[in-house]
């Protein structure tokens, strides 16, 4: 099982990229990973195989309309886990004794 942090940024596209990120999460949200999205990366947990594919869906996609795509790519391969996308914030939120902001 892996846990997986992404952002790919168009280049070339002007300062406002959002219909790209429309475009990538609906792929996301389709694939039917567990994944959670915000201000500045996507993660996704899944089996590696799968994961990876749908980052290649996600860069193909933008390749469509983009010139050039920068991508980061952050990798947690944990054998035995699942549910890291909760498990990981539970764990620092057991430890501190509360629950976080969100």
């Amino acid at each position: 099982m892996v846990l997986v942090e992404f952002s790919m940024t168009p280049i070339g596209k002007g300062e406002s990229v959002s219909e790209q990120v429309v475009k990538v999460l609906d792929l996301v949200d389709k694939s039917g990973l567990p994944y959670r999205f915000n201000a500045m990366s996507t993660l996704v947990e899944g089996d590696l195989e799968e994961v990876f594919s749908l980052i290649r869906r996600c860069h193909k996609e933008l390749e469509k309309t983009c010139p050039r795509i920068y991508t980061i790519i952050k990798m947690d391969h944990r054998e035995g886990y699942k549910d890291m996308l909760n498990y990981k914030v539970g764990s620092v939120e057991e430890k501190l004794g509360r629950q976080l902001r969100k």
